[in-house]
């Protein structure tokens, strides 16, 4: 019967700085604490093999530990920090994005499934024996590279069916539902990242959403722990964290592109999220890609 311990020996095999030969998995892997970081979750689930990481999305906080299942059903903003990790014990965790089709082939196959019960876009549980099982077959085939093209497909089905069938189940369910409460969220979601620079109202985003506008603001808080101005005012400084390190444009001129009218609010703002102002946060990201520190 595979463990923990033999799911954490083959993936300190292949972890690495780059995503794994499986589709989608990559390995994480890290040899000190950090402090709390800002981030946008893609639909991902993660397994913690070793250490502990500690992430809030809105007012929630979730602590996982090497056992721990994650899940996260849509495209939110968070804070995480690895809170336990060392030279000897580095923290350690698969991250498997998820293909929404994969979830739905598996959901026309199963029977008596009920309607999602929860709203919320996010969720931790403990990995019981089936599921590591079954996350042991799927990265085992790391150490047999040539049958990855036959057999990933089918492990990751298996994977995916006991997590469908685990605690966070009717969380991951929801992916898949094109119609469902968590798809018209995603939708407003995914307007509000294409429209983050313009001025937005609630009442333009729960139109797109389908809803009214208390219900919409109730539900998008619920799926993403922020309300809809607060999510796309992360959307707004991580786009313009990413074009203050990729342009190295002046931080005025950045904040002005990404909707601000102010540069000192944007400065303020930027300082409360990433912890530092933005062009002291842009050089110090530079240095660290420059010379891998």
């Amino acid at each position: 019967m595979t463990d923990l311990a033999d799911i954490k020996s083959m993936a300190l095999r292949h972890a690495g700085p780059h995503s794994t030969a499986l589709p989608r998995l990559s390995i994480f892997q890290i040899d000190r604490s950090t402090r709390l970081r800002a981030l946008i979750y893609d639909p991902i689930v993660c397994l913690v093999l070793q250490g502990a990481k500690r992430t809030i999305i809105g007012n929630q906080v979730l602590e996982y530990t090497a056992g721990h299942s994650m899940i996260v059903a849509a495209e939110v903003a968070a804070m995480g920090q690895v809170c336990e990790a060392s030279t000897d014990e580095p923290y350690l965790a698969l991250n498997l994005f998820i293909d929404p089709a994969v979830i739905a082939a598996l959901i026309l196959e199963m029977s008596g499934m009920p309607d999602p019960p929860t709203d919320t876009g996010f969720g931790v549980s403990k990995a019981g024996p089936q599921l590591l099982e079954a996350w042991g077959r799927f990265v085992g085939l790391l150490d047999r590279p040539e049958e990855i093209a036959v057999m990933a497909h089918h492990f990751e089905h298996e994977l995916m069916f006991r997590l469908l069938m685990g605690p966070q189940g009717a969380l991951l369910r929801q992916i898949a539902s094109s119609d469902g409460r968590l798809a018209h969220i995603r939708r407003s979601m995914a307007w509000i990242r294409d429209h983050y620079a313009e001025h937005l109202s609630i009442d333009a985003m729960a139109t797109v959403a389908g809803m009214s506008v208390s219900v919409f603001h109730r539900r998008f808080k619920a799926v993403t722990g922020q309300s809809p101005l607060q999510y796309q005012k992360h959307i707004r400084l991580h786009e313009a964290r990413r074009r203050l390190v990729s342009d190295q444009a002046e931080a005025a001129n950045v904040g002005f592109s990404v909707g601000y009218e102010s540069a000192s609010q944007f400065s303020r703002e930027y300082k409360r999220l990433f912890g530092a102002p933005p062009r002291r946060d842009a050089e110090t990201i530079q240095t660290i890609v420059e010379t891998g520190l």
